[in-house]
């Protein structure tokens, strides 16, 4: 079955449900890649849940424990069904830029014409729609529901991630919300710009191998936004809001490290060379992150803190998570290094400075620490790896013609100017979404919600009854 959406004759669930498994291509599959992907798919959900929820409610006061993991479990839930509704069909069924953008042709001309009227004009009908035809597709040598499910896991941890700079304050609901129009509206085009057939940053031949635009400067832009047109926490920063329990802390970063293998050696797409180099400079750049925010806030401060490290740590896992495929040993050694001190900076000084309420250091760890890998990444490209097509760097679009990019300078200037791209069109989409949420629902709870913690407030629990 391979049926295209046509103006408003659906009837996609029907079929789905009716499909035979005899159309399994199962001749085609490899076996060995099926299995490693289905592995990291489960390793990355394994970050979101347990692991960011350990994270971020360590962080938290006691009286808003529940609240951060319920809204981490929430999200999880709402995107696994917004990516099989719209989510996917809006990243990867198009060939065409989401808006239209660079070729006029996107993915609303083909919700917007019938099939007769979108052929002529040339525009690629979306496939994939409700996952229409997925179950009887592969991606390479792997079955397309197995793509589906590692795709799905990214849309789940980036809105999650958001959660953190506005913990403590902003209402169940609303954040329902703006999660669900900000995954349809934000996160899902920016994808198909950089991993989508037709993409216009992929065209441009930027290099994020994991999604350090994607997934980390779009989540640590949209959490500045946020956690500035809340408004900062009653009392801060005047009254002390320190962690409640780092233990939690230090066993969701754990387990962060741990399923980042399935975040970065995943997205080689198939157990090769690339995803055993993607490991490999994982777990170097985390560790010189954890390291070299620990030294620097020893120096600072004259002790080193256990919530600096398990933050050092994430910080470098953040920062090689777009140059995964395209660096070395000593090249990741170098962005984690730089990343731990740099985020270090961004999370303390940086916030103090300019007076911000990131609760819980998004925009500090995975904004910064994602421009710092997705920039840098172009100066430590090694042309040894040979992971884009026999060189270091990426080729790009011209003309129709795949030209493979040969200089760091001009590697360098695509790595700008897509970080620019997703900084301003993160941010204008976060502003009006969060606009239109404020006059529906209101964004804020109240006062008094507040000050007795959103656990017996918004959700009549405790996250613990001593």
């Amino acid at each position: 079955m391979n049926r295209k959406f046509n103006g408003g004759r659906l009837g996609l669930a029907a079929g789905l449900m009716c499909l035979p498994l005899a159309t399994f291509a199962a001749d085609k599959l490899d076996s060995g890649d099926t299995a490693w992907m289905i592995t990291a798919t489960a390793l990355v959900l394994f970050m979101t849940i347990p692991g960011l929820s350990l994270f971020y409610a360590g962080m938290v006061r006691s009286k808003n424990v529940l609240s951060v993991m319920m809204q981490c479990f929430a999200i999880t839930a709402l995107m696994s069904i917004i990516w099989l509704l719209v989510g996917y069909a809006i990243a990867y069924g198009n060939e065409h830029s989401f808006w239209g953008l660079g070729n006029g042709k996107g993915f609303l001309a083909g919700l917007t014409m019938s099939a007769e009227a979108a052929k002529t004009a040339g525009v690629a009908i979306t496939k994939y729609l409700m996952l229409d035809g997925v179950i009887s597709d592969a991606t390479g040598k792997y079955p397309k529901s197995v793509d589906v499910m590692f795709q799905m896991t990214f849309a789940i941890i980036t809105p999650a991630l958001i959660v953190g700079a506005f913990a403590e304050r902003m209402k169940f609901s609303a954040m329902l919300l703006f999660m669900a129009v900000w995954s349809i509206l934000v996160y899902a085009p920016i994808a198909h710009w950089v991993w989508g057939d037709g993409g216009w940053l992929k065209g441009k031949g930027i290099i994020d191998f994991a999604g350090g635009t994607v997934v980390h400067i779009n989540a640590g832009i949209a959490g500045l936004v946020a956690c500035i047109m809340i408004g900062k926490r009653k009392g801060y920063p005047t009254t002390m809001m320190s962690p409640h329990n780092l233990g939690y802390t230090l066993m969701g970063a754990s387990i962060l490290w741990v399923g980042w293998f399935g975040f970065n050696a995943g997205s080689a797409l198939a157990a090769d060379y690339a995803a055993g180099n993607a490991m490999l400079v994982t777990q170097i750049a985390t560790a010189a992150a954890a390291l070299g925010w620990m030294f620097f806030e020893w120096m600072q401060h004259g002790k080193p803190s256990a919530l600096g490290i398990a933050s050092g740590a994430v910080a470098g896992l953040v920062a090689i998570t777009p140059a995964a495929g395209a660096v070395g040993p000593m090249g990741a050694l170098v962005l984690g290094a730089i990343a731990g001190i740099g985020c270090f900076y961004g999370a303390t000084v940086l916030k103090r400075k300019l007076g911000y309420d990131d609760s819980l250091d998004v925009f500090g760890v995975h904004a910064i620490g994602g421009i710092i890998g997705a920039v840098g990444l172009a100066v430590f490209a090694s042309p040894k790896l040979g992971v884009f097509s026999g060189t270091g760097f990426a080729s790009k679009m011209v003309d129709g013609k795949e030209v493979k990019i040969e200089s760091i300078g001009e590697q360098l200037g695509v790595q700008l100017f897509s970080v620019g791209a997703t900084i301003v069109y993160t941010a204008v989409m976060t502003v009006i979404i969060l606009l239109v949420v404020k006059a529906i629902l209101g964004l804020r709870v109240t006062e008094e919600q507040e000050t007795e913690g959103l656990d017996i407030t918004l959700h009549d629990e405790r996250g613990y009854n001593l």
